[in-house]
């Protein structure tokens, strides 16, 4: 099993909007890098959610990725803002996943914490510069924050 961590905006898609909905498609993430490590991603692998672009960042829940190499629809929506006009049916260039809803923790893992406890060798997240929506996260860092 591999651990992951997905950021998402709360007030676009929270951990309350999932746990409500039970499952749903990772879907608009437009960053090559983050779309490849999306293509890593296998069935029972689990996902830290984390709530980025508010007062208090930080990993505010678990999920599961259930389903693999889903094509990304919003890339064929004229109307979406992650249209992509290069992307085709034949040769689709984003791909993404199903995740379904573990928990939301009682007391979020806040990013002023993470930095205070890891280094940016050891998490992604809290490296200097470091932007990507999702990243893949160790197995000995996993186990410290699922023990949160």
């Amino acid at each position: 099993m591999n651990y992951w961590l997905m950021k998402s905006e709360p007030k676009v898609y929270s951990i309350k909007d999932l746990a409500a909905e039970k499952q749903t498609i990772w879907d608009g993430v437009r960053n090559y890098q983050a779309r490849n490590f999306l293509r890593k991603m296998q069935p029972q692998d689990l996902a830290f959610f984390y709530h980025s672009n508010t007062k208090l960042p930080g990993i505010v829940g678990l999920m599961k990725i259930i389903e693999t190499n889903v094509i990304d629809p919003t890339q064929f929506d004229q109307n979406s803002k992650y249209y992509d006009p290069k992307s085709t049916k034949e040769v689709p260039r984003w791909q993404t996943v199903i995740v379904e809803f573990v928990e939301e923790y009682k007391e979020p893992i806040y990013l002023s914490n993470l930095k205070q406890r890891f280094t940016g060798d050891e998490l992604l997240l809290v490296r200097k510069g470091n932007r990507l929506s999702v990243m893949p996260v160790k197995l000995d860092i996993a186990k410290q924050l699922l023990t949160h």
